[in-house]
C-alpha cells in the first residue's frame, strides 16, 4: 500500500520540467572518469588494497624474523624485539657472540622488512594527499547511514534529470539516496544537499542492496539509457515488490516495454518538455499559475494527494459530508479510482444533491488544493478519520 498523504502534489514530476528535461545529454554508460593516480599503473589495485596487501606481507616479515631469531637462540620477546627494532631501522645494538648465520640472517631481514615498510608509508602518504583515506571514512560512514534509513528514495543516475529531480525531492523533506558510477559525480553535491550516494552501477544487484532498495519506498531511474532504466526495473522489482517505480523513457517505443518490467509511472521528458512548452505557448497564464502552485515551495498555494486505506472511516462518506471547505478551508478538485479521474465541483461539496456520486471507496486517492496551513489541517483530518488496522481487527 502508498503511503497515506503525499504533497505537493506533482512537484517531483514537473519542477525538473523548468529548462531541464527538456535537454539531453551524451551517454555516460561508455565513460566513467577517474582522478589521476587513482590506480596503480601495474596491477591495477586500489590504494586501500595495497595497504591491506603491505600489512600482509609486513605481518609474514615479523612472523618469519620472531621464528628465525628464535632459531638462533633468542627468546621469544628477545627475538620480536630484535625483529621490530631491525625493520624499524633502530638497531640498538646485536647480542655478544653472534656468528656469520646471525649477520646473515639480519641482512636478509633488514631489506625485506625496511622496504615493505617504506612501501606501506608511501602508500598511506598517497591516500592522505589524494583524499582518499578520508574518502573511504566518509563512504563507511555514509554506507552506515544509508543502512538505517526505511521508507527512503532511491534516485538512479545522477546526470542533469536526476540532478534536478534530488533537489526538489531533498526540498521536500525526502530521505534520498543517489547511484551513480561515477564517483565524484555525486560527490560535488553531497555537502550542500545532505545528499546520500552509492557510487556504482545501478544494474548490479548489490549496488541496490548497498542503496537500501528493499526498504526504500520510491525508485527514480533517471538513466540515459532506456536499456539501464529496463535492466534496473526488473531487478528492484524483485528485490522489492511493493517498490513505487517512476522509470525515464527516452523513446516512445521503451515506454510500454518499461511497464511491462515493472515500472508504476513511466515519464518521457522530452514529450512533456515539449507538452510544457506548448502550453506556455497557448496559455502562458495558466502555466504561469500552475508553476506556482506546484513548481514552488515557498507558494501559499499548494496542491496535497491523500490515499484512503483499508479501514479508514473516510470510506463510505460522501464529499459534502467530509466538508473539507467548512473543516479546514481548502477545497477538494478531484478523486482518482480504478484509474479514472474525476472531478469534483464546488456544488458537490456543498449539496446532498449529489452526494451518492462522490462516496469515497478504499484506495481512493484524493487531490486537495490549500495554504499549507490548510493543507495541514486536512491531513490532521485524515488521521483522525483514519482506523488503525488494529483497531479494524479489534472491533471485529
Amino acid at each position: 500500500m502508498r503511503a497515506e498523504a503525499r504533497w505537493p502534489l506533482a512537484t517531483i514530476a514537473f519542477a525538473p520540467m523548468k529548462g531541464v528535461l527538456g535537454r539531453t545529454r551524451p551517454p555516460r554508460r561508455t565513460r566513467v572518469r577517474r582522478r589521476p593516480g587513482r590506480r596503480m599503473a601495474a596491477g591495477g589495485l586500489e590504494p586501500s588494497e595495497r595497504l591491506i596487501g603491505g600489512l600482509i606481507v609486513l605481518t609474514a616479515i615479523l612472523t618469519a624474523g620472531t621464528v628465525g631469531y628464535m632459531a638462533l637462540g633468542l627468546g621469544l620477546l628477545d627475538s620480536l624485539y630484535q625483529t621490530v627494532i631491525t625493520i624499524s631501522t633502530v638497531g640498538y645494538s646485536d647480542p655478544e657472540n653472534v656468528g656469520g648465520r646471525y649477520q646473515l640472517f639480519t641482512i636478509i631481514l633488514i631489506l625485506l622488512g625496511t622496504g615493505t615498510s617504506l612501501y606501506m608509508i608511501g602508500v598511506v602518504f598517497e591516500m592522505l594527499l589524494e583524499g582518499r583515506l578520508d574518502d573511504q571514512l566518509r563512504r563507511r560512514r555514509m554506507q552506515r547511514d544509508i543502512d538505517q534509513l526505511s521508507g527512503h528514495s532511491v534516485i538512479c543516475g545522477y546526470g542533469q534529470v536526476g540532478r534536478a529531480i534530488a533537489a526538489v525531492m531533498i526540498d521536500q523533506g525526502a530521505d534520498v539516496v543517489v547511484i551513480d558510477r561515477d564517483p565524484d559525480v555525486s560527490m560535488l553535491d553531497a555537502a550542500d544537499l545532505s545528499l546520500r550516494w552509492v557510487s556504482g552501477d545501478a544494474t548490479h544487484d548489490s549496488v541496490l542492496r548497498d542503496a537500501g532498495v528493499e526498504r526504500a519506498e520510491t525508485m527514480v531511474l533517471a538513466l540515459d539509457s532506456d536499456v539501464d532504466n529496463l535492466y534496473v526495473a526488473l531487478s528492484a522489482r524483485s528485490l522489492c515488490p511493493e517498490l513505487f517505480i517512476v522509470a525515464r523513457a527516452n523513446s516512445a517505443d521503451a515506454a510500454p516495454k518499461l511497464h511491462r518490467a515493472g515500472a508504476d509511472r513511466v515519464i518521457n521528458p522530452h514529450q512533456l518538455g515539449g507538452s510544457r512548452m506548448a502550453a506556455i505557448a497557448l496559455q502562458p497564464g495558466v502555466a504561469d499559475y500552475l508553476d506556482e502552485v506546484i513548481g514552488r515551495t515557498d507558494q501559499d498555494v499548494r496542491l496535497l494527494e491523500h490515499r484512503i486505506v483499508r479501514g479508514s472511516k473516510l470510506v463510505g462518506k460522501s464529499v459534502a459530508e467530509l466538508d473539507l471547505a467548512q473543516r479546514a478551508g481548502c477545497e477538494m478538485l478531484a478523486i482518482r479510482r480504478d484509474n479514472r479521474w474525476f472531478a469534483i465541483s464546488r456544488a458537490a461539496q456543498q449539496s446532498d444533491a449529489q452526494q451518492s456520486a462522490h462516496r469515497l471507496a478504499e484506495h481512493d486517492l484524493l487531490v486537495v488544493l490549500g495554504t499549507a496551513e490548510q493543507l495541514s489541517l486536512a491531513l490532521a483530518l485524515f488521521d483522525a478519520e483514519q482506523l488503525s488496522a488494529n483497531e479494524l481487527s479489534k472491533e471485529n
